[in-house]
C-alpha cells in the first residue's frame, strides 16, 4: 500500500468529541453536540480551502490532542468520536439540527481507516489536530 498526496489537516479548539455511550453523538441535544459542531466546522473550512472531496479509498487518521494532563477523556473515546463524526452521516441522522454540517464527510465509512496515530501534547489551552490521508492501492 502506497500513500498518495491527498491529505487534509486542520486544528480545532477545545477537546475532540468522545464516543462514550450507545446514543449517537450525532443526535440532537447530545452532550457532545458542541464538540461535534466545532469539529464539523473546522473540517468543512479545511475541505473547502483545500478542495478535498470525500474519498472511498483507505485512509489513515491522525489525532494530536493538546491540553493539560488532567483533561477528561481517553484515546479510544476521542478516536471513536472523531472517526464517527467525519464519516458519511446519511441515514444516521434524525432531524435537521446540524443543518449543512450534516453533509461534511471526509470518507464514506469508518471501516476505511487502516492506520491510526494518536498522541497527546501539553498545552495551556485545549485543542487538537486532525489529519486524514487517503491511501493509494
Amino acid at each position: 500500500m502506497q500513500e498518495t498526496t491527498q491529505a487534509l489537516a486542520f486544528e480545532v479548539r477545545g477537546l475532540p468529541p468522545q464516543k462514550t455511550e450507545t446514543l449517537s453523538i450525532l443526535s440532537a441535544g447530545h452532550r457532545q453536540a458542541e464538540r461535534v459542531r466545532a469539529l464539523l466546522l473546522a473540517a468543512l473550512a479545511a475541505a473547502q480551502q483545500s478542495g478535498w472531496t470525500p474519498t472511498r479509498t483507505e485512509v489513515s487518521l491522525e489525532i494530536v490532542v493538546r491540553g493539560s494532563a488532567s483533561h477528561v477523556g481517553s484515546a479510544p473515546r476521542f478516536l471513536a468520536g472523531v472517526a464517527d463524526v467525519l464519516s458519511d452521516k446519511r441515514g444516521r441522522l434524525t432531524g435537521t439540527h446540524l443543518g449543512v454540517l450534516a453533509d461534511v464527510t471526509l470518507y464514506a465509512d469508518e471501516r476505511q481507516i487502516r492506520a491510526i496515530t494518536y498522541r497527546e501534547e501539553p498545552a495551556d489551552e485545549p485543542s487538537y489536530l486532525v489529519r486524514v490521508t487517503a491511501l493509494g492501492v
